[in-house]
């Protein structure tokens, strides 16, 4: 359906990129800031066919993907639907008053999912937003904006940036992470899996998979879409200078980049006793697509990223549940694990092996960030360095199993 954008109602003119069409008079083929008099890299010749080519870039990665679009998508559609202009003829005053709106997208009937609710993209009821974007969430946005506008022009679509001119702050030092458990609320979480029922057999998987999910999430500092998305192949055995044969798992995480993580003596304990839960030999075999978290029962696909967070939240809730038992003094470390997420392990992780002296380059390597500093980009720590001490100081320390 072609849609006038001058002439039909702005309500029913917004829809999502992959079936928004706009009129030739704003759809960018003659926008102001389009690029002349060079060799563009890239074949498109309006605004949207622009925005897709960027897009195409991380369609293998669909987190990435998804927020890249929804950003593109929400620009493109305040600048014909908002502004009646096209994208490629954004100014910088332009983006100064699209921060705003973001603060505040009016008016909500246009732009924003009523009753909180979230209607899937070629619902008639979708809207681009959820509701207004906090501080932080329009920081990223202009991030993710000043990414594609930078892409547009080095592709020889847009002439400039209009972005470029943002003032510039100084790099701030990074806060220090709050969002951990310490020692003694770590503790509390282990002993609600370790309490777990066990006297049939689902339950007695449940336990298991409880115990493997969350040694995984500590002991490999692994985020939720590292455990849905990688396999049990990733895991292999070579040899050191000593001779000594070690475990690593190889993950792809983040940003499609691939890291090796020190499979300890106790992260191999428990993937061979989730694995004999399941009838699946001891240790991997090379190459092995089962995924390494599975559902309860005898399937062997993938879980969803939605179905992990929750089974791990359920354990924060049940600990709550269990250190409010004890008395009111006991209140503030209940809300405090009641708040936790999943992503709280993976700071936990660093947290704890900061806090036990584990060699910072080799947390990093393992948490695999990009840096500490600067100037961390010349150190490059011992693979097999890395694995003596994870595997010395990092522990999870499991109750023997009765």
């Amino acid at each position: 359906m072609s849609i006038n954008l001058r002439n039909s109602s702005l309500t029913s003119s917004l829809a999502p990129i992959e079936t928004l069409a706009i009129s030739p008079d704003i759809d960018g083929r003659d926008g102001t800031n389009r690029a002349s008099g060079n060799r563009p890299q890239i074949a498109a010749t309006n605004d949207i066919d622009a925005l897709k080519a960027w897009l195409a870039r991380f369609v293998d990665t669909k987190t990435t993907f998804d927020n890249y679009r929804k950003e593109a998508e929400r620009l493109l559609l305040w600048s014909t639907i908002q502004l009646q202009k096209p994208f490629s003829s954004l100014t910088h005053e332009d983006l100064l008053a699209y921060r705003h709106f973001l603060a505040d997208p009016q008016p909500a009937a246009r732009w924003v999912m009523r009753d909180g609710r979230k209607f899937g993209r070629a619902h008639p009821e979708w809207r681009p937003f959820a509701g207004a974007l906090s501080q932080s969430s329009q920081r990223q946005a202009f991030i993710i904006l000043n990414t594609l506008f930078s892409w547009l022009v080095n592709a020889g679509y847009l002439a400039g940036n209009p972005l470029s001119l943002s003032r510039q702050r100084t790099r701030k030092a990074m806060p220090r992470v709050t969002r951990y458990l310490d020692e003694d609320l770590w503790n509390e979480v282990k002993l609600t899996i370790d309490l777990m029922p066990r006297e049939t057999d689902r339950e007695r998987e449940h336990y298991l998979r409880m115990r493997w999910l969350f040694s995984l999430l500590y002991l490999c500092g692994l985020r939720i879409s590292e455990v849905v998305g990688n396999t049990m192949g990733g895991f292999f055995c070579r040899r050191d200078k000593d001779g000594q044969e070690r475990w690593w798992l190889e993950i792809t995480g983040k940003g499609d980049k691939t890291r090796l993580i020190p499979a300890t003596n106790e992260l191999m304990v428990e993937l061979a006793r989730y694995r004999r839960e399941k009838t699946l030999p001891p240790f991997p075999a090379q190459a092995e697509d089962i995924p390494l978290l599975l559902p309860i029962g005898m399937q062997r696909r993938q879980m969803t990223r939605g179905a992990v967070h929750g089974v791990v939240k359920q354990v924060f809730q049940d600990t709550a549940a269990r250190l409010r038992t004890r008395g009111a003094e006991f209140e503030p470390l209940a809300v405090r694990v009641e708040a936790a997420s999943a992503h709280w392990l993976r700071h936990t992780a660093g947290s704890h092996m900061a806090n036990s002296d584990v060699d910072l380059r080799h947390v990093r390597d393992n948490l695999g960030h990009e840096s500490l500093t600067t100037t961390s980009g010349y150190l490059h720590s011992s693979d097999d360095a890395r694995h003596c001490e994870t595997e010395e100081r990092h522990k999870i320390n499991w109750k023997a199993q009765s």
